[in-house]
């Protein structure tokens, strides 16, 4: 990790004017930041999946803070969906301050998706990942926040076996290995894209829908000593508009605060491996 330099995004904090693409944005973490940010006066980008709860969540963005922010539906279990937003974007924004990388979830038993890839690992690490490479120009100056959790530290990465084939399924397992995809993907980033700010952020136990269908989501939904989603986007909203020269590229931060990360997932080599690893599987090897 480097010290990161003043001129990502934010260089004297703030977001007011600046352009803030949120995925995951329909609902818990990513609803929460999307209003967050709003307020800050930034200029909100949407990413769901589910169109009515995109719509709901642009109402409510709008009577926040007005106007209207710009909403997009892509669902990142199909990366030619991916491909398409990228291209939209790349359309339509010349530059995008804050990509807050959110989308995420939870699946009970082993899926795999129309690209072949066990599903976890692709909606919350590789859909992405690739979506970050693509709208790479324009976060040029920027910043990159990738939601992950000390989760990771339940994760088995390995770049030659990204479906986790050579295992026994396991929803945590898998769960925690995409997370620790997150945390290595924003040091590498860090490492290759010095003119981009990127981070990635513990937002703690958070109240919301992620492990629906699974054994989780009841833990995840009601339990009272969880934390509220406005709470959990703390972090984000904070990583998306405190001066940069407070911030590390690279850093692991929960609380507002950097925390050091542990095992295989500090390990730099195998974030390079990881990196070109996922750089062949969603087919973009430009970056």
């Amino acid at each position: 990790m480097t010290a990161s330099t003043p001129h990502h995004g934010t260089p004297h904090g703030g977001l007011s004017g600046r352009t803030v693409l949120v995925t995951g944005a329909t609902s818990g973490i990513g609803r929460a930041a999307a209003l967050a940010v709003a307020r800050q006066g930034a200029r909100v980008v949407l990413v769901g999946r589910d169109p009515e709860r995109l719509r709901t969540v642009t109402n409510e963005v709008a009577r926040t803070a007005g106007p209207a922010p710009d909403a997009f539906r892509a669902d990142f279990a199909e990366l030619r969906q991916v491909r398409d937003l990228g291209e939209r974007l790349r359309d339509r924004y010349p530059r995008i301050d804050v990509m807050a990388s959110n989308a995420g979830g939870m699946f009970w038993s082993r899926t795999a998706t129309q690209d072949g890839f066990e599903a976890t690992i692709q909606v919350n690490h590789l859909a992405g990942f690739l979506l970050a490479r693509l709208l790479r120009e324009r976060l040029a100056g920027g910043r990159l926040i990738l939601t992950s959790s000390d989760a990771y530290t339940q994760g088995r990465i390995d770049p030659d076996d990204l479906n986790g084939d050579r295992h026994r399924y396991s929803a945590g397992q898998a769960y925690g290995t995409s997370k620790q995809a997150n945390i290595m993907t924003a040091a590498e980033a860090a490492r290759r894209w010095p003119d981009v700010l990127a981070v990635s952020y513990h937002p703690g136990e958070v109240r919301t829908r992620i492990g629906r269908g699974t054994v989780a989501s009841s833990y995840f939904r009601f339990n009272p000593f969880l934390r509220s989603a406005a709470k959990g986007a703390d972090t984000l909203v904070w990583l998306a508009s405190a001066p940069a020269e407070e911030l590390t590229t690279g850093g692991y931060y929960s609380d507002r605060r950097l925390s050091p990360v542990s095992g295989p997932t500090a390990d730099a080599g195998l974030a390079a491996k990881l990196w070109e690893a996922g750089a062949a599987a969603v087919g973009d090897t430009a970056h």
